[in-house]
């Protein structure tokens, strides 16, 4: 009997497919037809998922392969053996061990090209989700239904079927299920939600944590509401802005979202309505240099003793600081020699809600040239700034979207009054 005679049927079977490989390498598909071409596309992705299917199946069995190398489990052998991402390794081997043990429709259905290894990950995965509670002759049937339908819909459409598996196959008890399952879900986000603050000393802090879907659903919604909407091309080329990465936008919708809550509506920190305060001595206010110093934040984790606020914690530049001179939101301690106040934030300083209304009105969008957003998502802005005397008054203000106002207070540009009443922005050279 020969070598080959005497090997595991499995393997000779192996090693023909194998050789039917090196044949068909040596073949040119250049010269098939589009429909032959389509029928080979379809006709290996199925081979492709059958292959994976048989090796899922002796990977669930080759516990004894991985002691004999004292690898700590198959993936580990099959990482090492086969130069793969150990996490690759090691979410195979659990879909294996599913189909083998828990999934045998789904296992059944990739050994017969039916569906993909994704699609095996997906069912597989929703099942798993299923209460435990949940009768197996359920969860027999919800597996039948999503093997069914992966021969019509992808991966990520599958995968949303499958969190209404039962409202197909058990719609008596889902609703129920559903509710119990978001309430899990609801007190687990609850339990998750984090929020960490951490200056990173280079004019930035870094922003991380978790909060629950709604909450994420309902920010994303208030960002996007501060974010450049897209326009069609047939309304002209986009404005820089709409080129701008994507997280950028979310990011500057972020800064200007906090400029735009009303402290008044805040709880009250320290005893007072929550208010945050920059001092800045009254000549680097008026220069294009200097500094201005924000006081009642919260310090760094780590900083003081009890973590509580230990005073001035950042930095602005003097431009910056005469932008935000420019809100509600901030109040201004400007000083003069000997730190003595001469302003903190006077009333008139600021456009009264009623003149921000008949701005809106007259200005219907953000006035610098070519800008579009709307004038609700825009800011007031002094055309002669008040600390030099300009007033707060229609005829001295003008709105301007959150880019253009950071623009307004930007040394390295400077604006002109057209005659529609728009500011021109031009790069100082």
């Amino acid at each position: 009997m020969t070598e080959l005679s005497a090997q595991h049927p499995l393997l000779t079977c192996v090693a023909e497919l194998g050789s039917t490989l090196d044949d068909a390498a040596q073949l040119q598909p250049t010269f098939l037809s589009a429909d032959e071409k389509a029928t080979a596309m379809r006709e290996l992705a199925a081979v492709e998922a059958r292959v994976v299917a048989l090796r899922m199946r002796v990977m669930a069995v080759a516990d004894d392969t991985a002691e004999k190398t004292a690898a700590r489990d198959v993936a580990a052998w099959w990482s090492h053996e086969t130069r793969s991402e150990p996490d690759a390794a090691r979410a195979d081997e659990r879909l294996a061990r599913s189909l083998d043990r828990d999934r045998p429709r789904v296992a059944e259905a990739l050994a017969a090209g039916r569906c993909s290894v994704a699609q095996a990950r997906v069912i597989v995965h929703a099942l798993d989700e299923l209460p435990d509670d949940v009768e197996p002759d359920i969860v027999e049937r919800a597996e039948a239904a999503l093997v069914d339908y992966a021969e019509q819909f992808r991966p990520s459409q599958l995968r949303r079927l499958g969190r209404r598996i039962l409202h197909v196959v058990a719609p008596d008890i889902a609703d129920e299920q559903e509710a119990r399952k978001l309430a899990d879900l609801e007190r687990n986000a609850a339990r998750r939600t984090h929020l960490s603050l951490r200056p990173m000393g280079d004019g930035t802090t870094r922003l991380s944590g978790l909060i629950p879907e709604a909450a994420g659903s309902r920010l994303r919604t208030y960002l996007e509401a501060f974010t450049s909407p897209r326009r069609a091309e047939a309304d002209g080329p986009l404005a820089p802005d709409d080129r701008r990465p994507y997280g950028r936008r979310l990011g500057e919708a972020f800064c200007a979202l906090l400029e735009h809550l009303d402290p008044a509506k805040l709880p009250h920190h320290g005893g007072d309505a929550t208010t945050v305060i920059v001092t800045i001595p009254l000549d680097q206010l008026r220069s294009e240099i200097g500094t201005a110093t924000v006081l009642d934040g919260e310090v760094a984790e780590g900083s003081s003793v009890d973590g509580s606020s230990a005073g001035a914690v950042a930095n602005l530049s003097a431009a910056e600081a005469r932008r935000l001179a420019c809100t509600a939101r901030i109040l201004p301690a400007v000083l003069g020699g000997d730190s003595e106040i001469l302003d903190l934030g006077r009333a008139e300083r600021l456009f009264t809600p009623a003149q921000r209304r008949a701005l809106r009105l007259r200005d219907k969008r953000c006035r610098a040239e070519g800008c579009t957003i709307p004038a609700t998502w825009c800011e007031a802005h002094h055309l002669v700034p008040w600390l030099f005397g300009g007033l707060t008054d229609l005829d001295n203000g003008i709105l301007l979207c959150s880019h253009h106002h950071h623009r307004a207070h930007d040394d390295r540009y400077r604006f002109i009054r057209l005659a529609s009443g728009d500011l021109r922005f031009i790069r100082r050279t």
